[in-house]
């Protein structure tokens, strides 16, 4: 059997997944393969690098500091001055790339990592979905976690990356590829929360991505080939805020995603 770890893209709810990573330890789920798209890129070398309980309190800590906050964290004025210097993104990557460091360290490769990783970008210049799993990690993870306009793409070897959500928000798919038998979705929870029908501009926006988000995720789930078991773990509901669009740079509810997820998914793995 090899257990495959796969989590999804979805911002500051991807807090999520570290409550869900400390039910999988505390039930005794360790993987043999981790492959994560966005946030879950983030979170995912993380638990690449580290398989164990310990990375919890990391993950922990790193969603906690000030490092994470600035992330999304300049004022708008900052922000409108980027953008129009730029004319492409609002924020500096520095500060990701420097979470990224403190938790795996700076010169870190794939194939130092204790559990073989791939991690999902969107390539520019092939208009398509890219699947990193060797040389440096840092790129990577910041090719597949660069949010359009939120962040500048991500170049790699004269090739322009950004978020891999946007080909593959949670890339069960890649996962049987690669060898998995045994595969636990670790998901931000808008996979559980219905559509309804848009009455205003920004949910239309809204409505339109979330259904290219998650039409692939059903086509691959109803695809699945014979000898291939999925868990959904469950996210543990939606916090205050969740809808607004500015939604994406707040991380006051960490704790509360965290504590939530973890509660929901530890009920989940003890019913199997």
């Amino acid at each position: 059997m090899t257990v495959a770890f796969v989590l999804g893209g979805g911002g500051v709810r991807g807090a999520v997944e570290v409550g869900m990573l400390r039910a999988l330890f505390e039930a005794g789920v360790v993987p043999h393969l981790v492959v994560g798209t966005s946030i879950g890129a983030i979170n995912g070398a993380a638990v690449a690098h580290d398989p164990t309980m310990s990375v919890i309190g990391q993950l922990e800590e790193a969603w906690a500091s000030p490092t994470a906050s600035a992330v999304y964290g300049d004022s708008w004025f900052r922000q409108m001055q980027r953008l129009a210097q730029s004319r492409t993104h609002l924020n500096d990557p520095g500060p990701l790339r420097d979470l990224l460091a403190s938790m795996l360290g700076r010169d870190v490769q794939f194939e130092d990592l204790a559990v073989p990783l791939a991690v999902c970008a969107s390539s520019i210049e092939r208009a398509a979905e890219v699947w990193f799993d060797s040389g440096p990690v840092i790129d990577a993870v910041l090719a597949s976690a660069s949010v359009p306009a939120a962040l500048p793409p991500t170049l790699i070897n004269g090739e322009h990356f950004v978020d891999g959500g946007i080909v593959n928000s949670i890339p069960l798919s890649e996962a049987v590829a690669r060898g998995a038998t045994e595969i636990y979705v670790l998901q931000v929870g808008r996979i559980e929360e219905p559509l309804s029908v848009p009455t205003k501009p920004s949910e239309v926006a809204r409505v339109s991505f979330e259904i290219a988000r998650r039409h692939r995720f059903a086509r691959d789930l109803a695809l699945l080939p014979s000898g291939v078991t999925v868990h959904v773990l469950p996210y543990g509901g939606k916090q205050p805020g969740d809808d607004k669009l500015s939604s994406y740079r707040k991380l006051d509810a960490t704790h509360r995603r965290m504590a939530a997820a973890h509660a929901a998914s530890l009920e989940y793995l003890g019913g199997l």
